[in-house]
């Protein structure tokens, strides 16, 4: 498994290309905006490579790079269940703020529960409903790697005080990362990549969790 991080948009969202590297079949993690460099990597992969575009949420930051993708490539795009209406609404998602109107915005095709897994050539992604910064928010995690949106990040977690936010459940989704097993590289939407025993071990708000 290859991992090509890109940090795109106003707010630099972490975007991640994840290939796999038998089959050459890749998934696009949260393209919040089609830059130069990710454009470029996903037209090197060939034709037909690009088969997901997994949200861990839909927020603007996350999202206004989808349409674009997936109109060049007909990669298929995937969100929870929790946050579908998130991509008919521009007001919930917040993409009012970027002048995109609810007839913009990327539908979904595969709405995604909690324990659901993707399979992307060698390379299986499984969801984890982490609610709190939205209520669909959802953290994959593919081998030794978590894609954890805006839950986890380096030494923080995502706010809970936009609309749908809930600190209470945000507690419960870091107690549930903390209780994973073995170590992970997590790759977060914003900031620096990090890993999980790291912050099992340094992160206030996963100690707080944890109490």
């Amino acid at each position: 498994m290859k991992v090509d991080i890109f940090h795109v948009g106003g707010l630099y969202t972490g975007c991640y290309l994840v290939t796999d590297e038998i089959s050459g079949e890749a998934a696009v993690v949260d393209p919040g905006a089609l830059s130069d460099q990710l454009k470029i990597a996903i037209k090197s992969l060939g034709d037909n490579k690009l088969k997901y575009i997994l949200l861990t949420h839909a927020h603007f930051d996350h999202i206004l790079g989808v349409k674009e993708i997936r109109d060049m490539t007909g990669a298929k795009v995937a969100v929870h269940i929790g946050d579908k209406d998130m991509l008919s609404d521009s007001s919930i998602s917040m993409s009012t703020f970027y002048g995109v109107t609810s007839d913009q915005l990327p539908k979904p095709d595969v709405i995604l529960n909690d324990g659901d897994t993707i399979s992307v050539g060698e390379m299986t992604f499984k969801v984890m409903h982490t609610p709190g910064h939205t209520p669909g928010s959802v953290c994959y995690i593919c081998g030794d790697a978590i894609f954890s949106g805006d839950t986890l990040f380096a030494g923080g977690m995502g706010r809970c005080d936009f609309p749908g936010g809930d600190l209470s459940s945000m507690m419960k989704s870091l107690k549930k990362l903390y209780e994973l097993d073995g170590d992970y590289k997590v790759y977060p939407g914003h900031d620096d990549d990090t890993t999980l025993d790291y912050e099992r071990k340094t992160n206030a708000y996963m100690r707080q969790a944890i109490k």
